[in-house]
């Protein structure tokens, strides 16, 4: 694919679509309008209307094809056809038959990155040189025609190549406009994916870890305290019950995490693994950041189940943070907890902060905002 036709296919065929129009739009109607005056006020025979009529069809072709990224193998031959036509016109005295080379010539240098110098003298030459033959089919008033044939033409091709680059530089800077805002959405749409994929961790992940203590609990208990073991296994019903819900909720954009509700939970689930809990209410959670730390909250619950060997854990909450601290942390090296590393992104994008710390054979999680004066509340 030719450099103009990669430039223009950025971001796909919509992108395409909406500055191939644009290009249509202000690039098309000019060069036609031009090439109308030029038939009609420099024509003086049928030949010259037919010379530049050639020419304008010519260039707008090759324009037309500009502005779908695919223009080359029209605007070789119709180089050609022009340059004869110029020929023509400048044989025939037709001072503006040099209007379709100059703009399919001009179209033409942009896209040859190594060779826009030497294509551009070349093509400065060329409409010099078919140009230079007017004078010898009528030799008389040489100082007028040399302007007319060759310094007019020659200055319309510069003017022109130096118009195409910056219409090019231009409509790159469209496309890459349109595929900024392109990728923009897809982003959007990951970062949306990524969030329902980390709440359907926390939802299932959560959920089967603690299944699975309370499986292992009934199981203990069976042939010792059966109504105890009876317990546990209803527990397990409900949870599962509770989490198709919140799984339902979770697909209709309908959960919400209440941070209280999480507290409870996750005090039940320490105390039902043998595991001591004390909890620190400071203040009245902040209700704008309460669905957030209700996600720490449940994330780092599973990862102490999980991972530690915790005998105590101490839940601390302020007016808009939350911190847990627990025991039982091998002294190696931290587990790989993507889930917190979510959670510390989701955060940063509400204006809040996650910090995890382990050491001395404890490990800390804690997140926080920050806290508006009351007036802005």
């Amino acid at each position: 694919m030719n450099p103009a036709a990669r430039r223009t296919t950025w971001g796909g065929g919509a992108i395409q679509e909406r500055v191939r129009r644009l290009n249509l739009i202000t690039t098309v109607p000019p060069l036609a309008v031009v090439g109308v005056v030029l038939v009609v006020f420099t024509s003086h025979t049928w030949l010259h209307v037919v010379i530049l009529t050639v020419g304008v069809l010519a260039a707008l072709a090759t324009a037309e094809r500009w502005t779908a990224g695919d223009f080359v193998r029209v605007a070789v031959p119709c180089l050609v056809l022009t340059a004869v036509m110029w020929l023509v016109g400048a044989l025939t005295d037709n001072t503006g038959a040099f209007y379709g080379l100059s703009l399919v010539g001009s179209f033409l240098i942009p896209p040859l990155p190594r060779y826009r110098l030497p294509a551009f003298f070349g093509l400065v030459v060329l409409v010099a040189a078919v140009g230079a033959t007017n004078l010898l089919a009528f030799p008389g008033n040489p100082g007028g025609r040399l302007v007319q044939y060759v310094a007019i033409p020659t200055f319309a091709v510069v003017i022109s190549t130096v118009f195409m680059f910056a219409s090019q530089r231009f409509y790159d800077l469209v496309a890459e406009l349109e595929q900024s805002r392109e990728r923009d959405a897809e982003l959007a749409v990951i970062r949306e994916r990524m969030r329902f994929a980390s709440d359907l961790h926390d939802i299932q992940g959560h959920t089967l870890h603690v299944v699975k203590l309370k499986v292992a609990l009934a199981e203990k208990l069976l042939h010792s305290n059966v109504d105890r073991a009876g317990q546990e296994l209803r527990e397990v019903h409900t949870l599962v019950g509770d989490t198709i819900v919140e799984t339902r909720e979770l697909a209709y954009a309908q959960r919400r995490l209440n941070l209280s509700a999480e507290l409870e939970n996750a005090k039940n689930l320490f105390e039902a693994a043998g595991i001591h809990v004390r909890v620190d209410r400071e203040a009245e959670v902040d209700a704008r950041a309460g669905e957030l730390l209700g996600q720490v909250l449940r994330e780092t619950t599973t990862n102490i189940l999980r991972h530690a060997q915790a005998r105590q854990v101490r839940i601390t909450l302020t007016e808009s943070g939350i911190s847990i601290v627990n025991d039982g942390v091998p002294e190696a090296e931290p587990p790989d907890l993507n889930g917190l590393a979510t959670l510390r992104q989701r955060l940063a994008e509400d204006g809040g902060e996650l910090r995890v710390e382990q050491g001395a054979g404890r490990f800390l999680t804690a997140a926080r905002f920050p806290v508006k004066p009351r007036e802005a509340r």
